[in-house]
């Protein structure tokens, strides 16, 4: 299972400013002054996993069990830490063996839950996606690899439950040698793996090089109605 190669967008452009800054720029280099041009450039780019974010990709404390919930299917998903709000499409697989994705077009700012995944608090691995870009400008999971081990993600089940997960590990492949087994393999735990594209943009195959995928397990949960 791995993430289609045409269901990713080119990096959003700088906005018209930026724009407009970086031309400024070209006569402030005759003077060394570059900095501005650096900086707004690199703010059109989604954040990379950091080497001390990788963590671990086990359950929380290295512990082999924990907490679990019944199956029910998922309806929204909270990230506090990078600002997401998303309600969660219920997306399938392709013909071709591929994980289906929200519409560039029209679904860039809402998440999916695989539906051949557990659902978020089972005993296994349960997949949550979403896009880091658009054609339009960044998408629900642009921030992303911003996220830290001990971050919080709380995702709202059908039967009014939310189960609150700690992310434990966030990490960067590259396609080419993406880790399906250690990402859909089924663990003796409640697991969560939130993922989306990155690294380099390859404009020739208009896909991204890597994916980005934070791993979380359950922590804890809230029944229907509880304040956090």
């Amino acid at each position: 299972m791995s993430w289609p190669q045409d269901g990713c967008a080119p990096p959003p452009a700088p906005p018209l400013r930026a724009r407009a800054a970086g031309l400024a720029g070209v006569l402030l280099i005759i003077t060394g002054v570059v900095a501005v041009v650096v900086a707004l450039v690199a703010q059109v780019h989604a954040p990379q996993p950091a080497l001390a974010a990788a963590g671990a990709v086990g359950p929380l404390n290295g512990k082999a069990y924990g907490p679990s919930l019944h199956r029910s299917l998922p309806v929204s998903v909270d990230i506090p830490a990078i600002g997401v709000h998303s309600r969660l499409l219920h997306l399938g697989a392709n013909a071709n063996g591929t994980i289906t994705v929200p519409s560039l077009r029209t679904q860039a700012d809402r998440a999916a839950w695989f539906e051949y995944s557990a659902t978020p608090g089972q005993i296994g691995a349960s997949i949550i996606e979403g896009h880091v870009d658009s054609f339009e400008g960044t998408a629900v999971f642009f921030r992303l690899g911003a996220l830290q081990p001990g971050d919080r993600v709380d995702v709202r089940l059908a039967d009014g439950i939310t189960a609150v997960f700690r992310v434990t590990g966030v990490r960067e492949y590259s396609k080419s040698k993406f880790p399906a087994r250690a990402i859909y393999h089924t663990p003796g735990y409640a697991a969560l793996r939130l993922i989306t594209c990155g690294g380099a943009f390859d404009y020739s195959t208009r896909s991204y090089l890597s994916s980005v995928v934070v791993f979380a397990s359950l922590a804890s949960s809230r029944p229907a109605g509880a304040a956090r």
